[in-house]
């Protein structure tokens, strides 16, 4: 029977920053956009919802891999962090019910966030958002074998936990909510390509064709630091409107050492662990300088 500990780290604490990382960004976004219009209004109740469902998503798709390709012997030989399925840590089935019952939480929660800000049409997203978590690597054709998961995770933990968060605050959508939302999605597709860069030997032993192993050894690292660098300086294209929201260049700082350790081949690719907490710091960072420039702005 697994621990505490190990049920905790089997959690993956390290990806949780990205989680919250777009509700900070979509609040943000929408207390400059009421603020311009006169109000400047934040509904801290409905962030603080929709950051639950963020973080009970994001636990619930970390288990539901674990589960995964613990059962299809993905995890048989693996360098990264503790799996509870593939060390034989947990059993499958306790996983697997880890992983809805995180899914439940989200569901709950995303739910009391839809009776308050009276968007019903928001549960078919909910079922969507859940149905991605699982099909990424479950089911008869998990879409992350086929490297899609990539794009899937800019979809979801950038474009739609971050426009949804602005959306249920003030009910429209603004240029820094599109680009706060696109940034935020390319650091967490940072995150997956780090961790898949890490992966790709066994992961092609399997059959598991992310991106990272469709493109490469090379063109994935170089993918990761062009990934980290366009989030941190996109906001510039605002430049124009919204000056303000060019801090966030200042977090390009923060990516030259993750940067370096991609790029930077290594015979032991556990050395890529430390970039996983790095880049999810970076997102965090990222958060905090938009929501300045917002409030500036």
């Amino acid at each position: 029977m697994a621990s505490f500990a190990q049920w905790v780290e089997g959690a993956r604490v390290r990806t949780l920053p990205l989680a919250v990382a777009p509700v900070v960004i979509g609040t943000a976004a929408a207390y400059e956009t009421s603020a311009n219009d006169g109000s400047g209004t934040v509904f801290w109740g409905r962030a603080l919802l929709a950051a639950i469902v963020a973080l009970a998503l994001q636990v619930g798709v970390n288990y539901a891999n674990d589960y995964s390709d613990g059962i299809r012997g993905t995890d048989d030989v693996r360098v990264g962090p503790l799996r509870l399925t593939g060390s034989g840590a947990a059993a499958p089935g306790a996983v697997k019910r880890a992983a809805f019952l995180s899914f439940g939480v989200a569901a709950l929660a995303g739910l009391a966030l839809v009776a308050i800000s009276g968007l019903w049409w928001a549960i078919l997203v909910g079922v969507l958002c859940i149905l991605a978590a699982w099909g990424y690597t479950g089911g008869k054709k998990p879409y992350g074998y086929m490297g899609l998961g990539d794009v899937m995770v800019f979809i979801f933990f950038g474009l739609v936990a971050t426009l949804g968060t602005t959306f249920s605050q003030d009910y429209q959508l603004s240029a820094p909510a599109w680009v706060g939302a696109c940034s935020i999605g390319l650091i967490s597709m940072s995150v997956l390509m780090a961790n898949n860069i890490r992966d790709i030997p066994t992961d092609r032993e399997v059959g598991k064709m992310t991106l990272a192993v469709r493109l490469g050894e090379t063109n994935a690292r170089r993918a990761f630091v062009g990934m980290l660098f366009l989030a941190v300086l996109l906001p510039l294209v605002l430049l124009g409107s919204h000056p303000w929201l060019s801090l966030t260049v200042l977090a390009a700082l923060l990516c030259i050492k993750p940067s370096k350790a991609v790029l930077s081949p290594s015979l032991d690719r556990r050395t890529l662990i430390p970039v996983l907490k790095t880049t999810g710091i970076i997102g965090l960072v990222y958060a905090a300088l938009f929501t300045i420039g917002a409030v500036l702005s």
